[in-house]
C-alpha cells in the first residue's frame, strides 16, 4: 500500500510540475496584458513564486529519491487557454478584461491549492515530513495568491477595486436612461401646472 502511495505521488509530482511551468511561460503576457497596476503587481509576485515552486518541486525529487519528469498537465493547459481566449475577445486593456484575467487566473488557483493539498496528504501518508512541509510551503502561496485577487477584483470596503472599475465603466447608458426617467418626471409633474395657468 505504501509504495502504491508514493507511486501515486510521484505521478502527480510530475503532472505539477508541467502544469508550473506552463504557468512561468504563460504568466509574462498575461501580466503585460493587465491594465491595474495592483493586479500587475500581484500576477508578477505570483510569477517569481511559481519559479521558486519548480525549484522546490526539484527538492521533493532528490528527497523521494526520484528521477525528476514532466507529464503533460492537460487540466492546466486548458485552463491556460481560456486565459488566452480572454485577450482574443478582450482586444483592450480595460478594467473588465482585469476581471476576466481574475476570474481565469482564480480557476488556475483553485485548481492548485486542489493538488498540493492532494500531494501533501500523500506524503503524510508515506511519513515524508520534509516533503509534506515543502508542499505545504507550495500550498500556502497559492492560497494567498488566491486571496490577493479576491481583494482585487472586490476592491475591499471602499468597492474599489476591478470590479467596481468595470461597473463604472457600465455607467454611461445608465446615467443616460436615468436622466431620461427624469426628464419625463418633470414634464408629468409640470403639465398640471401649465394646466392651472391656461385656466386663469
Amino acid at each position: 500500500m505504501r509504495s502504491s502511495i508514493k507511486y501515486l505521488l510521484v505521478n502527480e509530482l510530475h503532472d505539477i510540475l508541467n502544469a508550473e511551468k506552463q504557468i512561468v511561460k504563460a504568466l509574462p503576457k498575461v501580466i503585460s496584458a493587465a491594465e491595474s497596476s495592483e493586479l500587475k503587481k500581484a500576477f508578477s509576485h505570483h510569477l517569481k513564486e511559481t519559479k521558486a515552486q519548480i525549484v522546490r518541486l526539484g527538492k521533493i525529487f532528490r528527497l523521494l529519491n526520484v528521477a525528476k519528469q514532466e507529464r503533460c498537465c492537460h487540466a492546466m493547459k486548458g485552463l491556460i487557454e481560456e486565459c488566452k481566449e480572454v485577450l482574443q475577445e478582450f482586444k483592450q486593456k480595460s478594467a473588465i478584461r482585469d476581471v476576466a484575467l481574475i476570474a481565469k487566473a482564480q480557476r488556475i488557483e483553485h485548481y492548485e491549492v486542489c493538488v498540493y493539498g492532494t500531494l501533501r496528504t500523500l506524503a503524510r501518508e508515506i511519513e515524508a515530513k520534509e516533503v509534506v512541509d515543502l508542499l505545504q510551503e507550495s500550498l500556502n502561496e497559492e492560497g494567498s495568491a488566491n486571496s490577493t485577487l479576491n481583494k482585487i477584483a472586490e476592491g475591499g470596503l471602499l468597492k474599489s477595486g476591478v470590479n467596481h472599475q468595470a461597473n463604472l465603466e457600465g455607467m454611461p447608458k445608465l446615467k443616460r436612461r436615468a436622466a431620461k426617467k427624469v426628464k419625463k418626471a418633470i414634464k408629468k409633474r409640470a403639465s398640471p401646472v401649465k394646466k392651472a395657468r391656461r385656466k386663469k
